[in-house]
């Protein structure tokens, strides 16, 4: 009985320390993993609702709260961005940001850009 109780026990120790050791060498998969530039054109030529998407340009205007203009060598989109992804930003219009976000696509609209991370490329 003894010796099947510490079978049972060194089992469950080897268990318990491949499952701590694998999770330790997990990896990031989230948002931003495996998401390459993209340009304004390719978003507006087949906007897919939800699809993740990184661009480079300006943010040329504010069109009301939290929604604005931002352009590329190929093309203007509509963009909301929180407040909070500005704090402590100084963005001009001609201040060249990155910004990663869900393409939102919804019927009888032009789809927009739901902005996740603003990253100021060039002051």
């Amino acid at each position: 009985m003894a010796k099947a109780l510490t079978r049972l026990m060194v089992a469950g120790c080897a268990v318990i320390l491949i499952g701590v050791f694998g999770i330790a060498h997990a990896q990031y998969v989230g948002p931003g993993q495996g998401t390459s530039l993209t340009t304004v054109a390719e978003v507006l030529k087949n906007p897919v609702d939800d699809q993740e998407v990184l661009l480079r340009g300006k943010i040329t205007k504010k069109l009301k709260k939290e929604r604005y203009e931002f352009k590329d060598d190929t093309g203007a989109i509509r963009v909301e961005i929180d407040d909070k992804y500005f704090y402590n930003l100084k963005v001009t219009d001609r201040t060249i940001v990155e910004i990663y976000g869900e393409v939102e696509k919804e019927f009888m609209k032009s789809p927009e850009i739901d902005v996740k991370r603003l990253t100021i490329i060039q002051p």
